[in-house]
């Protein structure tokens, strides 16, 4: 069976969420600006967050290590 990500992008915000599972947690900083790792109380992975995206296209692909445990 397959795993369910959840992905909203807001256009006005250039913003992009994409939620491994849903439940309460938390965004911290990464080593890139405009990525944010979403971890839970315990600091299991459950998404991420990403500004800007569209100043994405003009760049190398993004390449960044979350550094919360992974469920």
């Amino acid at each position: 069976m397959g795993r369910d990500i959840k992905i909203w992008y807001d256009r006005e915000g250039d913003y992009l969420e994409v939620l491994f599972e849903i439940k309460t947690g938390y965004f911290k900083e990464t080593e890139n600006d405009a990525v944010m790792e979403k971890v839970d109380e315990k600091g299991n992975i459950i998404g991420f967050s990403i500004l800007k995206v569209s100043a994405l296209k003009e760049q190398k692909p993004l390449s960044i290590s979350l550094e919360g445990h992974v469920a």
